[in-house]
């Protein structure tokens, strides 16, 4: 077996240097924690960013995947119908309130469909030229090129140009800021409930309620982006149903998988009607891998098992981090977030922290340069909320010796 130094070496050498990664690899994991090549254990406050919401080394997820691949059948294309898939899509409809069901690959495939699907309806209903989008300022919807186009964050166009057009930017949080750019040509707004790379910011329900107005009123259709938010991460199967506004599509993969790779677009009627066979296709779209998947981890949230422990959790890291901020009010400026997607915004930047935990055995992701994001399996316990807290704290008096 090699080494962590050729290890490290030899993914240096040979893939593409699009990440910062920390110098460890990691090799297992049970529960809501991971171990790395040298055997070390650490208490997993990232999952992933957001995907593994069940944990590692869940059962009934073992299983249902080791019978799909036993069965010799893993992929059968979109020619033809697969059970897992078409349980999958009936699940996510009965969950949600929507009608009909995209299965993709990814967050960013997702927001791409919706987008598609969002033109697609505008011309058809309003005319050719109804092709506008807005999108909100400190957004993230992915890295393909549409979705990178509507992310709000000019950071992620550098040389990129020239980029999709008719994506334009309102201010998050601000109904006046949409309404001065929703008209006649806009056939969506696209948004996230809780903004996640943009900082942890949740939205303000009048804002949701006002944007769902204004969308019914200029008939444009209401896209969620709840990649993140989303799959009881907020303490609901979906963000929306907290904040309770129905969007007209919502975009999902991360939790979605519970580590299978998966994505979805799931649509009202109204919305879905736009597009016809032929329109838009994913090869690798509800395979029978990545939908088995998606069926466990939609029966967790349709018995409310994983969403309660969300919000339990959730009001259980709100109190902690709050006694954080009060012991060290010069460095934690601010705590936000909902259910089990959280955040605590720092005075300095939250790397040498999050490097201080990693030594300490815990693992933690920044969502900006000063904001230390928590995000674990929606099954993590209390005993490992205050786990973390603990070593966050000791993390926090080391840094400022």
């Amino acid at each position: 077996m090699k080494t962590l130094d050729e290890l490290l070496q030899t993914g240096k050498k040979h893939m593409m240097n699009t990440y910062a990664q920390l110098p460890i690899v990691l090799t297992g994991g049970s529960g809501s924690r991971v171990q790395d090549s040298s055997g070390k254990t650490y208490l997993d406050f990232v999952a992933g960013i957001a995907v593994n919401a069940l944990g590692y080394g869940n059962e009934t997820l073992k299983t249902t995947l080791h019978a799909v691949i036993d069965s010799g059948l893993t992929h059968c294309s979109n020619l033809y119908w697969n059970e897992h898939a078409i349980t999958a899509a009936a699940l996510l409809a009965e969950i949600s309130g929507l009608d009909r069901v995209f299965f993709c690959n990814s967050g960013a495939e997702a927001n791409e469909a919706a987008m598609k699907l969002a033109r697609k309806y505008g011309h058809r209903n309003k005319g050719k030229d109804a092709g506008k989008i807005i999108s909100m300022k400190h957004s993230f919807h992915g890295r393909t090129y549409a979705a990178i186009t509507a992310t709000g964050q000019p950071k992620y166009h550098k040389g990129l140009s020239p980029l999709m057009p008719d994506i334009e930017f309102a201010e998050f949080n601000n109904t006046a800021s949409v309404e001065a750019l929703i008209d006649d040509r806009t056939c969506a707004v696209i948004l996230e409930p809780v903004q996640g790379e943009g900082g942890i910011h949740p939205a303000d329900p009048q804002f949701l309620k006002d944007v769902r107005r204004l969308c019914d009123t200029h008939n444009a259709l209401l896209i969620f982006d709840e990649v993140q938010c989303g799959m009881g991460r907020c303490g609901k199967p979906f963000a929306y149903q907290v904040f309770g506004v129905t969007p007209d599509a919502v975009s999902l993969a991360k939790g979605l998988g519970a580590g299978i790779p998966i994505g979805a677009l799931a649509a009202t009627e109204k919305a879905a009607s736009a597009f016809s066979p032929g329109d838009h296709a994913s090869t690798f779209g509800g395979n029978l891998i990545s939908a088995a998947a998606a069926v466990v981890m939609l029966s967790s949230l349709q018995d409310g098992t994983l969403p309660e422990n969300a919000a339990k959790r959730g009001t259980q890291l709100t109190k902690g981090l709050t006694a954080l901020q009060q012991e060290f009010p010069d460095l934690i400026t601010d705590i936000r977030g909902l259910g089990l997607m959280q955040g605590i915004e720092l005075s300095t930047e939250a790397a040498p922290i999050i490097s201080l935990c990693l030594d300490k055995g815990l693992l933690l992701v920044a969502a900006g340069t000063h904001i230390i994001r928590f995000v674990p399996p929606l099954t993590v316990t209390e005993t490992e909320v205050d786990e973390m807290l603990s070593i966050l704290k000791s993390a926090i008096t080391e840094h400022r010796r």
